[in-house]
C-alpha cells in the first residue's frame, strides 16, 4: 500500500510539473531557440502558393517585431498574385542587370517597407524581416531575404506600384521575404566563427 501511495504521489508531482506555467514557458522558450538555430535560407520552391492561414500566421508574427518607441514604422505587403510577383521579380532582376528570377521561384513575396520619417525605420524594418523569416520556418515554410527592395521602390515603377496599392507616405523598401513550400533540403549551417561573442564580466 505504501508503494501505491508513493507511486501516486510521484505521478501527481509529474503532472503538476507539466502543468506548471513556468515549465511550459521554459519548454516553449527552448523550442523557439531551436527554431532560431535551425532556420536556413531556401533557394528552391514548389509552385503552389502557401496556405493562406500559414501566411497569415507568419505575417502576424512580423507585426509583433520590436520597433523604436513602439512606432510600428514598417508595413508588410503580401504579394500572392502571380502577375504582380513576376513584375516585382523583373524589376529586381533589372537592378542587377540580369534576366533571371531573383526570387528563386518562390510563389509569394512579403515586401517590407518602412516610414523614413521615423529615425529607427531601417532597424524596425529589419526586425520585421527577421520575424518573418523565423516565423516561416516555425510553420514549415521556406523563406529567404532578397535585397534591392530599396532600389525597386525608389524607382518610378516601384512608386507607381505603391500608389496602385493605396500606400501613401515616404516609405523605403527594406527587404523582400520570399516564401513558399521548400523544394530542397535545408542547407547545413556554417560553423560559427570563433570570435563571434565577447563576454565582459
Amino acid at each position: 500500500m505504501k508503494h501505491y501511495f508513493l507511486s501516486a504521489a510521484l505521478l501527481l508531482g509529474i503532472l503538476a510539473a507539466c502543468s506548471n506555467p513556468q515549465n511550459e514557458t521554459a519548454m516553449s522558450r527552448n523550442e523557439t531557440l531551436e527554431n532560431l538555430k535551425t532556420r536556413r535560407s531556401i533557394r528552391a520552391y514548389q509552385d503552389s502558393v502557401p496556405d493562406m492561414n500559414l501566411l497569415k500566421q507568419v505575417i502576424e508574427a512580423g507585426t509583433y517585431a520590436p520597433t523604436g518607441k513602439g512606432s510600428q514604422s514598417p508595413i508588410i505587403v503580401a504579394v500572392t498574385d502571380r502577375e504582380t510577383r513576376d513584375y516585382l521579380s523583373k524589376l529586381n532582376a533589372g537592378i542587377m542587370g540580369t534576366s533571371g528570377d531573383p526570387f528563386y521561384g518562390a510563389p509569394a513575396v512579403l515586401v517590407v517597407l518602412a516610414d523614413k520619417s521615423v529615425p529607427t525605420y531601417l532597424y524596425d524594418g529589419s526586425l520585421v524581416m527577421g520575424n518573418l523569416l523565423n516565423a516561416a520556418h516555425a510553420v514549415g515554410l521556406g523563406s529567404c531575404w532578397i535585397h534591392r527592395a530599396k532600389e525597386v521602390f525608389d524607382s518610378e515603377e516601384g512608386k507607381a506600384l505603391l500608389k496602385k496599392w493605396g500606400i501613401e507616405g515616404d516609405y523605403e523598401g527594406i527587404g523582400n521575404c520570399i516564401i513558399g513550400y521548400p523544394a530542397q533540403e535545408a542547407p547545413q549551417p556554417k560553423p560559427r566563427k570563433a570570435d563571434y561573442v565577447y563576454f565582459v564580466e
